[in-house]
């Protein structure tokens, strides 16, 4: 186990609170602003870039719709390794992987927060995975981008953090340096040494 200097843990929870607090902030603004899904589209660039909001009841992408209890089980285990393998096995000795698992246990807390159901919301309409009315454990997303006139799905803040770690974590597993192994190279002796030692009567 190495030893965990104490900077670490204040990168670690600083990019974790930090994060997560602004992925919560900008949602509930995004959507006191703009409303529950179905209403306007604000635009920062016409056509490219704007506001939208939008709930997902998958992960990332909207993958795995429907399977909200899943996702947020995962989302606790994956936090609680995260905390371990930093803190307890001492990853966090390593200052870009202390960065990258702090970016993406901000994105974990932010959308566990919404899948929770904290956020007290209502569906505003029915489908077949609830009724209008049913509280809502989904995540809220907001952020719209076209690409050409196809749509990204809808993403936000946590999103962006996770993205972000898993990029700092590939990065970091292909260029982390490894100390190469020294070869033994056996002693050689002096010139003037003579190979048998005399022997002593």
């Amino acid at each position: 186990m190495k030893a965990v200097p104490q900077s670490r843990y204040w990168v670690f929870f600083s990019l974790a609170i930090l994060g997560c607090s602004a992925d919560l902030a900008t949602k509930s603004g995004v959507f006191q602003w703009l409303g529950m899904p179905g209403g306007p589209t604000w635009w920062l660039w016409d056509g490219v870039i704007g506001c939208q909001t939008s709930l997902n009841e998958g992960a990332l992408f909207g993958m795995g719709q429907g399977m909200v209890v899943v996702f947020a089980a995962l989302s606790v285990v994956a936090a609680l390794a995260i905390l371990w393998w930093l803190f307890v096995a001492g990853a966090a000795s390593d200052l870009l992987l202390t960065i990258a698992l702090g970016s993406i246990t901000a994105g974990i807390l932010g959308n566990l927060y919404d899948r929770l159901g904290f956020p007290s919301l209502q569906w505003n309409f029915a489908n077949a995975l609830h009724d209008k009315g049913d509280p809502v454990f989904a995540v809220r997303d907001w952020i719209l981008v076209m690409i050409g006139n196809w749509p990204w799905p809808n993403f936000n803040i946590a999103d962006s953090m996770l993205v972000c770690g898993a990029g700092l974590l590939l990065w970091h597993a292909f260029h982390s340096e490894q100390a190469p192994e020294q070869p033994q190279v056996p002693r050689e002796l002096p010139a003037n040494a003579s190979q048998d030692q005399p022997v002593t009567r």
